[in-house]
């Protein structure tokens, strides 16, 4: 039996060690050791950076900065908590908000300040998930952090600012992560097959299952490492004792990636054809009101691993271009199917779009708001612009009224129906029309108030 890096035994297969090493997942193995090895946040880990003024300072190096992690899962905020830990050498206590509470939070502050006074040495407390923790939890973390007996790291996956209070934001440097790219994503899996603390070389991955490994991790360093460690399993599990004897190295293919992770391996690349085709496929359903089709491009989307904020982000330009006005509360919908996303993430998220897609397809379509805008932008670069009409213009500043502005002005409320008769539009565009409502839906009560309000304004 072969032993690993902590002392754990790890079976032998064919004479290679390494595919499995006790029951540490993979993920955990392969956490690097300084910031040195971290793949991908290289905007966070510049020289003289935050994070890295935290690794290279010793034990008794005087306080740092307290940071927030904020980032997707999987794309490294453990893993620079614990880089830094490992690689300064300072105390390090790493608490989760969703077991610790607030005992866990004062015996650590406590430790910490005895550490400080008795031996001069720093604390790094690394608060997992913070966004799980209730205001009174979080309040209990601010002496320590605002008199320096620890250096906060706290990770979360919810923006802070709806999810932190606001004293602990103002003590700490938010530093946003970002999903890591392909190219990280590969080095990762690659380090992982050959590493001696990953699988040693027990598996030869094919190129198109790395390929299909990094397109389903979508940015998520733990989601490639599992998916390579049960292809590999599976890889392993599948040969013969013929092979196993002959010392064959099992191959990982795209097959076996497929079977693994029980997932069919879509032909989608992110940056490739297939993505615009799919997005396009996707906007031209819903405006076509066909919900069926909307959905299931929706749903490839999100099985291929789009970023689901990308995907929220059209939701809200199809509300506003194709349905407009036929439909106010489109766009609202589309909004708060974003906002959601954003605060409960994946796979959960893939409902509150699913709902958003599913009002919108089945709403009344109009994109007279948007040609409108179009038509006036158009105006605007052609020149067509004209001065603004005096009794239109500010008349607040001394001099104003010198200059006539202001003068003539009617104050809608005063007029009947709050409406009143006056020109609006420079002379050089007046009574120019951008906005033509159609008949549908919220548009059809639309038309009939604009002709009556259009007939006012102009005293027709």
């Amino acid at each position: 039996m072969a032993t690993d890096r902590s002392g754990m035994n790890a079976p032998t297969t064919g004479g290679r060690t390494g595919l499995a090493q006790g029951s540490v997942p993979l993920a955990v193995r392969m956490r690097p050791t300084s910031l040195d090895e971290v793949a991908g946040q290289q905007h966070l880990l510049g020289r003289g950076s935050p994070l890295v003024q935290l690794a290279t300072g010793s034990r008794e190096s005087p306080g740092g900065v307290s940071v927030i992690l904020w980032g997707p899962p999987g794309t490294g905020k453990t893993t620079l908590a614990q880089a830094i830990a490992r690689q300064s050498g300072r105390e390090f206590v790493e608490l989760s908000a969703v077991t610790a509470g607030v005992k866990d939070v004062r015996e650590v502050m406590e430790k910490a300040l005895t550490h400080r006074d008795l031996y001069g040495a720093t604390t790094v407390l690394f608060l997992d998930e913070i966004h799980r923790f209730s205001k009174a939890q979080q309040d209990a973390l601010l002496p320590g952090v605002e008199n320096g007996w620890v250096i906060l790291i706290a990770a979360t996956t919810e923006n802070p600012s709806f999810s932190v209070i606001s004293p602990l934001l103002s003590r700490s440097l938010l530093l946003t992560l970002k999903p890591l790219t392909d190219a990280d994503l590969g080095m990762l899996v690659d380090r992982a097959v050959e590493d001696a603390r990953g699988l040693r070389g027990a598996v030869v991955l094919g190129d198109e299952a790395r390929a299909a490994i990094i397109r389903l991790a979508s940015g998520d360093a733990r989601r490639a490492l599992t998916a390579l460690e049960a292809a590999a399993a599976s890889a392993v599990a599948a040969q013969d004792d013929d092979e196993r004897e002959a010392g064959t190295v099992p191959v990982v293919d795209a097959d076996t990636v497929a079977a693994a992770v029980d997932r069919a391996l879509l032909r989608y690349d992110r940056q490739g054809d297939e993505h615009y085709d799919v997005i396009s496929a996707f906007i031209k359903s819903v405006r076509g009101s066909d919900v069926d089709a909307a959905l299931h491009y929706l749903a490839r989307m999100i099985e291929a691993g789009e970023d689901p904020r990308f995907i929220a982000r059209r939701i809200i330009i199809s509300a506003s271009e194709d349905i407009g006005m036929a439909d106010p509360q489109a766009l609202p919908i589309a909004v708060a199917a974003a906002q959601a996303v954003q605060l409960i993430g994946m796979p959960e998220g893939r409902i509150p779009l699913a709902e958003a897609v599913v009002y919108l397809a089945t709403a009344p379509k109009s994109n007279a708001a948007y040609n409108g805008v179009n038509q006036a932008v158009a105006d605007v670069k052609a020149g067509r612009m004209g001065v603004v009409p005096n009794h239109l213009r500010d008349a607040h500043y001394a001099g104003a009224k010198r200059l006539g502005h202001g003068k003539g002005y009617v104050y809608s409320h005063d007029a009947e129906h709050g409406v009143a008769t006056q020109q609006y539009l420079p002379d050089a565009l007046d009574g120019t029309e951008y906005y033509t409502p159609t008949a549908n839906g919220f548009e059809r009560e639309i038309g009939p108030r604009l002709d009556r309000l259009r007939g006012i304004i102009r005293g027709d």
